[in-house]
C-alpha cells in the first residue's frame, strides 16, 4: 500500500510538472505545430493529474482501489493534432533551437513516464489497476512517439511531409 501511495505521489507531481512545462512552451514557441502539440499534451497531462488526484484521495479514504472514481482517461488525440497543425502551417517552417530543446526534454520525460506507468501496471494484481496504469503507459508512449514525429518535423518539414503524405512518387 505504501509503495503504491509513494508511486502515486510521484506520478501526481510528474503530471503537474509536465502540464506546466507544456503550457510554458506552448506560450513561448512561434511555431504553429509546436504550439498545437504543446497545448494538446498540456491538456492531456492535466487530465491525467486530475484522475490520479481522485485516485489518491479515494485510496487514502478507502485503503483500497476505489469503486466509485471514474478512472477512465480520454485517449490521446495528439497524433491527429500534429497532422492537422502541420497541414495548416507554412511549408518549411522549422522549429528553432528552443523548440527542439523543449521537444527533446519532453521526449525524455514521456519515455520515462511510459516506463513508470508500465512498472506500476506490472506491480498490480487487481485487473482494474492494471488496466488503468496500462492506459496511462500507452498514452505516455503515444506522446513519446508523437513528440519524436514533431522533432522530425521541426528539423526538416519537407522530409516530414514527403514521408507522411499518402500519395506515392510514381506519378499515379
Amino acid at each position: 500500500m505504501t509503495k503504491r501511495m509513494d508511486a502515486l505521489k510521484v506520478a501526481l507531481n510528474n503530471e503537474m510538472k509536465e502540464h506546466e512545462f507544456y503550457l510554458k512552451n506552448a506560450e513561448r514557441t512561434k511555431n504553429a505545430v509546436g504550439k498545437a502539440m504543446f497545448t494538446q499534451i498540456a491538456g492531456e497531462e492535466l487530465e491525467h493529474h486530475e484522475r490520479l488526484k481522485q485516485l489518491h484521495e479515494n485510496w487514502i479514504k478507502e485503503k483500497k482501489w476505489p469503486e466509485t472514481v471514474p478512472l477512465k482517461v480520454k485517449e490521446t488525440t495528439v497524433n491527429k493534432v500534429l497532422k492537422e497543425a502541420a497541414k495548416k502551417a507554412p511549408k518549411g517552417a522549422k522549429g528553432d533551437a528552443d523548440d527542439l530543446k523543449a521537444i527533446r526534454v519532453a521526449i525524455e520525460f514521456e519515455g520515462k513516464g511510459a516506463e513508470n506507468y508500465a512498472r506500476l501496471r506490472d506491480q498490480m494484481s487487481d485487473p482494474r489497476e492494471k488496466a488503468f496504469f496500462n492506459l496511462l503507459a500507452d498514452i505516455e508512449h503515444e506522446h513519446y512517439v508523437s513528440l519524436k514525429d514533431t522533432e522530425q518535423y521541426m528539423i526538416d518539414p519537407a522530409a516530414w511531409f514527403r514521408e507522411k503524405e499518402e500519395g506515392g512518387l510514381d506519378g499515379a
